[in-house]
């Protein structure tokens, strides 16, 4: 089976052998069962159908909108007049491995959109999925006694669908759209071999121990209050030092490269979104106050809480003349932005309202663009090596949705795939998935686990420039546009933290871990050597602390290595009397002593890193 053909790749298009054989396809790459992204696509898309087919067995009222595959798996919207609960995934999971059994040949055919409302004329989700179908034909596939409107892939047979796994449910609305009435969705995921699906399920087991949201609140590090509002981050002590590490290494780092600080306020008047584009094309993302006007005559003004921080970049550059000579010019922020997001994507410090970016602009000249993509693309490479994180790139280009003549995208296209061939490096292609004033280069970055990531952005903008009328004084003496680079490459410290939360479980580098080290003094008389050391420490801007409480000393010992702080140190008579410390290293997972002098130092070396 593993060498079965399941579907053809043409063009970079996914056939399966039905719809090859109804339009006469006799050529192809051949797509074969495996777990090869192609392959993956079909297997999911037809275990969702199967899905479906079970839960119509066990729901003979079911109705079903749509199913399609998305990363690492599938879901299903539907509704039924009993509620599929969490409970019922097992049950269904079973009824799909049954008629996977039977082994349904899966079958497509078609028929007028016309003949398929008269087929379905008494299924208002059907209708509703006809509405979205454009032309006057549809596919239907059929496998045994269930069928569904399905443009496909699927594979030939129900006997590929052994290796299913029915993960959750939740409510979606009709077409995503909150104005409409509530579905069912089913998730689930489906492999080729089974050996793959054990371990996608490892991999997920693994990610819900490693969960920020879990690790956030057991290491006190961030907390979210609902009086506060949804997505709106608090930082508690913990926190704000493992931020406030984070932000002090790329500070200096962004310094090092020659970019200079600047900063923004949260609010601009409407005015200058107008002139952007954001207002007509970002709008429903962002948040807008209105503040009254010094002359009692006239109307309030209307502000914009920032979703970005570019525009007051661009004011700076434009506030005075600028020369040739003062090119590239590089500024960076970073800035708290506001965004509104949808209650139900909010996810932890993942997905958020506020959050702040490591955000910089970079002005230049357009025989500049290619070198400084390039540097910023070395800046990344430094700092993804010193977290550990493997990472990919992707650039997408113009959406529907953008404003720009197609001159101006296409040079800035060609300029970002220029620098990363210029290093050559690999890079995929998102189409239409740029941002509304520029192609971008996205960072998705790969964590311990092998889970993928987006982070930072590279984007080429030629269209702020000239909306805001920005120019600077060419070797002429003429007046020129400058380009300008968006860029940053973390993305938000926000996710960034969530991310390495997840990545390190909890268990985080000296460098930036908020507690260096814990000090545990077996009795009272050892407090004071212990406060010696914290405060020399702390001369350092090193932050420990000292677990002297009543309580026994292995349960004060077992508190300190729940905090995933990566040393222990242990106080009593001996270590007093000979200035030694006794270490518990979670790194290592040794024990071992050090004198007092040797101890400060190495937390000093390890804490003195840069990027």
């Amino acid at each position: 089976m593993q060498q079965d053909v399941i579907a053809l790749k043409i063009n970079n298009e996914i056939i399966d052998l039905q719809t090859a054989e109804a339009k006469g396809i006799e050529s192809g790459e051949p797509v074969y069962f495996d777990n090869s992204p192609e392959a993956l696509e079909v297997i999911r898309h037809s275990a969702a159908h199967l899905m479906a087919q079970a839960i119509k067995e066990l729901y003979p009222e079911a109705k079903f909108y749509v199913g399609p595959t998305i990363e690492n798996g599938f879901y299903y919207d539907l509704k039924t007049d009993t509620p599929i609960t969490d409970k019922d995934l097992k049950n269904i999971e079973k009824k799909m491995k049954s008629l996977a059994k039977k082994k349904f040949d899966i079958t497509r055919y078609e028929i007028s959109k016309e003949e398929a409302r008269e087929k379905f004329k008494d299924d208002e989700l059907k209708q509703a999925v006809l509405d979205m179908i454009p032309g006057d034909t549809v596919s239907i596939y059929k496998q045994g006694d269930f069928e569904d409107l399905c443009r496909g892939p699927h594979v030939p047979n129900t006997k590929y669908l052994h290796n299913i796994k029915l993960q959750k449910v939740s409510g979606a609305y009709l077409g995503g759209d909150s104005k409409n009435e509530m579905l069912t969705r089913v998730y689930g995921t489906a492999f080729a071999t089974k050996e793959a699906l054990q371990e996608y399920l490892k991999m997920l087991e693994e990610a819900a121990k490693r969960d920020h949201r879990k690790l956030g609140t057991e290491l006190e590090l961030w907390m979210f209050d609902e009086e506060v509002g949804a997505g709106m981050p608090i930082w508690l002590p913990n926190g704000a030092l493992l931020r406030a590490n984070l932000e002090k290494l790329l500070y200096s780092a962004h310094i090092r490269r020659e970019y200079l600080p600047v900063r923004g306020p949260e609010l601009l008047r409407s005015h200058m979104w107008k002139i952007s584009g954001h207002y007509y094309n970002y709008k429903e993302n962002m948040y807008f106050t209105e503040i009254e006007n010094d002359d009692p005559n006239k109307p309030a003004d209307e502000y914009g809480i920032k979703p970005m921080n570019c525009l007051s970049h661009v004011k700076i550059f434009g506030h005075k003349v600028r020369s040739y000579k003062e090119l590239p010019l590089r500024l960076f922020e970073f800035g708290t932005v506001h965004r509104h997001e949808k209650s139900g994507v909010l996810h932890g410090l993942l997905r958020v309202r506020e959050f702040t970016q490591d955000d910089a602009h970079i002005f230049c000249r357009p025989d500049q663009i290619e070198e400084e993509v390039i540097k910023v693309l070395e800046f990344v490479d430094s700092i993804m090596e010193r977290f550990g994180f493997n990472y990919e790139m992707e650039i997408s280009t113009r959406p529907e949705k953008s404003i720009g003549s197609d001159e101006i995208w296409e040079k800035a296209t060609e300029s970002l795939k220029n620098a990363l061939n210029s290093l050559n490096r690999e890079y995929g292609i998102d189409e239409g998935g740029g941002a509304f004033y520029g192609p971008k280069i996205d960072i998705k970055i790969t964590d311990a686990i092998g889970r993928k990531w987006q982070c930072g952005t590279i984007q080429v903008d030629f269209n702020l420039p000239k909306r805001f009328d920005i120019t600077y004084v060419d070797e002429n003496n003429e007046r020129v546009r400058p380009v300008m680079i968006h860029r940053a490459i973390i993305g938000s410290f926000e996710r960034f933290i969530a991310i390495l939360t997840e990545h390190y479980a909890g268990e985080f580098p000296t460098f930036i871990a908020p507690i260096k080290a814990i000090f545990v003094p077996i009795a009272e008389n050892h407090i004071e050597y212990a406060k010696k050391l914290q405060k020399e420490l702390l001369e350092a801007d090193i932050n420990t602390e000292i677990f002297a409480s009543n309580d026994s000393l292995n349960k004060r010992i077992r508190n300190a290595e729940k905090r995933k702080v990566g040393y222990v140190v242990i106080i009593g008579d001996e270590e007093v009397n000979t200035q030694t410390v006794a270490i518990r290293d979670r790194k290592k997972r040794e024990q071992y002593k050090m004198t007092k002098g040797e101890f400060v130092e190495m937390i000093k070396n390890l804490s003195e890193v840069k990027l």
